[in-house]
């Protein structure tokens, strides 16, 4: 059996829409939970996935939150061995940080749903099985693209909205796995930073009622499409 791990940072931030794909696609799907497993003591480069998620913290904070650190060396072994790895939201800021890109706050929050505006190199990515549907977006930190990578998208508010490398690296600073139909747990869990952006979550509950249904299925078309692209990939360290 294939086997998905996932890091995450706050239990309701988890894979979402994602999971039912990978479990249904035969994989067997593993969470650590950052703040407490000691991922030194876990065998992460084996794994045919890794997905390290969101949370409300920055990717340079290790001072603060050292397990960042340890994120930051399973994402550094991760990229070097060239197997399949997704980040999303601060996952993504982690990797970019990895590959040596500035990550740095926007000066605001880009809190709600709205579509990405796909690059001539996104639209040929998996990410146009979206077309114009809107995604979550809940974040104040923003990444730069890494050298070598490929912009995919962006935003009005955030101009650099996903990126890969090659087949194998996936990274997405909105929030493409969360489910509307439990945006219930994003409102509460998120109460504070809401209140301070002046986010009405009424009207935030609204926008995820009326994609409950749109939304998953365009995010599983999109997450289908590059689970292809990487079982299908010729092994590591063969010629592309």
């Amino acid at each position: 059996m294939k086997t998905a791990i996932a890091i995450r940072h706050l239990d309701f931030e988890d894979l979402g829409t994602l999971e039912p794909l990978l479990v249904t696609r035969g994989y067997a799907v593993r969470y650590l939970d950052a703040t407490i497993d000691d991922l030194h003591t876990v065998d992460t480069a084996s794994a045919d996935l890794l997905v390290v998620l969101g949370g409300p913290i920055g990717a340079f904070d290790d001072t603060i939150y050292p397990f960042i650190g340890d994120e930051l060396a399973v994402i550094l072994q991760r990229l070097e061995s060239r197997r399949p790895m997704l980040g999303i939201c601060l996952g993504a800021q982690v990797i970019a940080r990895a590959l040596g890109a500035s990550v740095a706050s926007m000066g605001v929050k880009e809190i709600g749903f709205a579509p990405l505006t796909l690059t001539e190199e996104g639209e040929a990515s998996p990410l146009t099985a979206l077309g114009k549907v809107p995604v979550l977006h809940w974040h104040g930190d923003r990444f730069d693209i890494p050298a070598g990578a490929t912009r995919l998208a962006g935003t009005a508010i955030c101009a650099n909205q996903a990126f890969s490398i090659d087949s194998h690296v996936l990274a997405l600073q909105c929030h493409l796995e969360a489910d509307p139909r439990r945006i219930e747990r994003w409102l509460v869990g998120h109460a504070c930073e809401l209140a301070t952006a002046g986010v009405d979550p009424r009207a935030l509950r609204a926008e995820a009622r009326a994609l409950q249904s749109d939304l998953p299925l365009a995010a599983r078309m999109a997450f289908a499409s590059w689970l292809d692209g990487i079982e299908t990939a010729p092994p590591r360290g063969a010629s592309s």
